[in-house]
């Protein structure tokens, strides 16, 4: 018996199929889309050279559109696809209190420093934070400094609406969001 567990393991373990997921097309858990997310942050090659900043309006592209997976339903389910955005934020600009109907998302801070406004508070973003946010929640997000700011947002499924609300009374700051790290 071995001191250290009652386990014990012969031959090569990946050998044994019914232990190893096969790998994923698309992402399909919280984890998966946050990486997703971290993994097209560091890639600056990928969205830097298409990030434009526009005085009168606020600059979105979308980066990336993924179509369903069928093998990602449930029985009785459509499967849908996901969709990535970039936008730049001006000092001044600010996207409105809204939510985002059906769509979860994950909204990572690529420079800069964005300001989050909700009814339960204000959280500043900075450069790699990252907000995971379910279906209906309700944000808005201006840059409220004199520098410019660029973000990434990741929604599941693909954004398909982004209802308004009306504008939340000023709010005390919040404790500051944790950065995620890889």
């Amino acid at each position: 018996m071995n001191s250290d567990s009652d386990l014990q393991i012969a031959g090569d373990i990946l050998e044994v199929p019914h232990l190893l997921q096969t790998p994923r097309e698309h992402p399909a858990t919280v984890a998966e889309f946050v990486g997703l997310a971290r993994s097209l942050a560091t890639d600056r090659s990928r969205w830097e050279h298409l990030v434009r900043y526009d005085a009168s309006s606020r600059w979105y592209h979308r980066l990336l559109t993924v179509p369903r997976d069928p093998g990602s339903a449930r029985a009785g389910e459509t499967p849908a696809g996901y969709e990535v955005w970039l936008l730049s934020w001006v000092p001044g600009q600010g996207s409105g209190l809204h939510d985002h109907g059906r769509s979860s998302g994950v909204l990572t801070v690529l420079d800069g420093v964005l300001t989050e406004r909700t009814e339960r508070g204000i959280r500043t973003l900075t450069a790699g934070t990252e907000r995971v946010f379910a279906p209906g929640y309700a944000h808005e997000v201006v840059n409220d400094t004199l520098e410019p700011a660029v973000s990434l947002h990741v929604y599941y499924p693909g954004l398909t609406e982004m209802p308004m609300h009306p504008a939340v009374p000023h709010c005390e700051a919040r404790t500051e969001p944790r950065t995620l790290t890889a």
